[in-house]
Parts: structure tokens; sequence; C-alpha cells
């Protein structure tokens, strides 16, 4: 499913914020996710640990509350979650931030909404996202960022797409096509 979404950023995700997968504009847009020192990909370790996570989120604070919330979701779900237990010790130990809203006991569900990012290629990006339940994989969750037509947004996210294809990608769909490959271009 994830491979046949192409215009917009989606990615799957489990209950303790880790990045499953996720197609090539999900991919690009949390390329700081991915790339991050702080692995496996996971949007809590990248929100309290990576010093990037401050400017790529443009509302912070909510967005860390809103994890902390979520983890404590997954908690009341499966306490015995190890993976998570082990998560929540490392974010504590290592982020006082993390340490203060963990001990609030904030619990919710972060299924829909609007966020704002600072993508560090593209600039702002302001989004609605959804979230869908996969029936057949318990537990995980797949997400999908709409922009609104014809906005700044929408420009950054097609810059972002544009930028994230990759010249194979181009020699198959014109191959596809019927157009000759364009071979002037020279990989890096």
């Amino acid at each position: 499913m994830l491979d046949a979404v192409t215009d917009i950023p989606a990615f799957v995700r489990n209950g303790r914020l880790d990045i499953l997968a996720a197609n090539r504009l999900g991919r690009a847009f949390y390329s700081q996710h991915f790339d991050s020192p702080h692995q496996p990909v996971n949007s809590a370790r990248f929100a309290f640990l990576d010093p990037r996570a401050q400017s790529f989120y443009l509302d912070w604070e909510s967005v860390a509350k809103d994890m902390v919330a979520v983890l404590h979701e997954a908690a009341g779900r499966d306490p015995f979650d190890r993976a998570l237990s082990n998560l929540v010790g490392e974010l504590s130990t290592r982020s006082e931030t993390f340490r203060t809203l963990w001990a609030a006991h904030n619990v919710r569900l972060h299924d829909t909404g609007v966020k704002a990012i600072h993508h560090p290629l593209v600039g702002e990006v302001t989004f609605t996202y959804e979230s869908m339940e996969l029936t057949a994989d318990p537990g995980l969750t797949m997400f999908m960022y709409t922009v609104e037509p014809g906005s700044k947004s929408e420009q950054a996210l097609n810059l972002l797409a544009s930028w994230s294809s990759t010249p194979a990608e181009e020699t198959a769909h014109a191959e596809h096509e019927g157009e000759p490959p364009d071979r002037s271009r020279v990989d890096a």
C-alpha cells in the first residue's frame, strides 16, 4: 500500500512510535529521523534526543507532549511491552523534558490533526494527517499527510518529491511511457 501512494508522504508506525516503513516521499519528509544517530528510527527518540527536532517541529512543545501521551496510551494497552519499557527507560535517562512529561501521565490518541514542520531542504510545510489502523497487522497504523492545494506547503512538498525522485525511477518511468531515458543526467 505504501508504494501505491506516491504523491503524499505516508508511513507505518507502531504504538511505540517506531517508523517501520515509509514510501519514498515519507522517507524524504522524515529524512532527519532516518539519518539521526539515535536509532532505530523512532519519532520520540528523534524528538527528545536529536537537537534538530526543535527546529524541525515548529510547535515542538505540543508535539513532544503528544508523543508522550501516545506512549502512555501504548503502555496502557500493553504494560508488558519490553521494547516500550526499554524506550521509556532510554528517554527518561537521557532527556529531562521527557522524564517530566512522562510523570504527568497524560494519555491521548494521536490519529488526526494539523502539524507544521520546517524541513531542512524545502522549508515550512503545514499538513493535515490522517491515520488508518491496519487490521491485518494489529498494532500498526498507516499515516498519510496532505497539504492544501495551491498552498506554499504544496509547492514545498512538490519540490521535496522532485528532489527525492531518483534517476533510476525517472528512467523506468520514461521507458514505461515509451520515451528514451534521459542519459544526460550524471549520477552522483
